[in-house]
């Protein structure tokens, strides 16, 4: 029998699979590593997804990322604060001789919450140089680049994923499942 996967019955963030399902740790990890991340956000019934730069802030538990100050992410957020974030990685894609047991090596994070625009400019300010910092760990504001103006910090809209559920999974086999009933893949086929 199939799962009731009825968010009434089943919370948002359970895993099908217990084995690829990572702790806690592990995605904080991940997240702080991770290079793009994707903000699912939606106009009325129709759902955007949109590729981003994002900080991690463990303090505040909280994803950061940045957007022009109008614009679809903005408007989206703006009429639904409620969003799904994902960051992945993958590897190799691997064969089997069992139709059914290919894959991808896989690795990611899907982060459930509530969106909002930072309005306070000393918190904006501290998300984007979280950001820099994330992406450029070896450069200092003021010494290798020009601190962010009023203007500038004016002119971008910095939002704060409040992260409310989230949930890792890793599934990155060396080799995959194959059949005794068939050759083993690479091994040529006798008779």
């Amino acid at each position: 029998m199939s799962k009731n996967y009825s968010l009434d019955a089943t919370p948002i963030n359970e895993q099908r699979i217990p084995e690829y399902v990572r702790d806690d740790d592990w995605i904080r990890s991940f997240l702080h590593q991770a290079r793009i991340g994707r903000i699912a956000t939606r106009w009325e019934e129709q759902p955007f997804i949109t590729p981003s730069a994002f900080w991690y802030d463990e303090e505040r538990n909280e994803i950061i990322f940045h957007s022009n100050i109008v614009g679809r992410v903005r408007a989206n957020i703006d009429h639904h604060e409620q969003v799904c974030f994902e960051t992945s990685k993958s590897g190799d894609f691997l064969p089997s001789n069992v139709a059914m047991e290919f894959t991808v090596q896989y690795a990611g994070v899907i982060v459930f919450g509530k969106a909002c625009v930072i309005q306070e400019s000393e918190v904006k300010r501290r998300g984007l140089y979280g950001l820099i910092k994330k992406y450029h760990p070896g450069m200092e504001a003021g010494e290798e680049y020009r601190p962010i103006t009023d203007e500038e910090l004016a002119s971008t809209s910095v939002y704060a994923i409040k992260i409310e559920s989230w949930s890792g999974k890793e599934n990155w086999p060396e080799r995959v499942e194959q059949s005794d009933e068939w050759p083993v893949l690479g091994e040529k086929k006798v008779g």
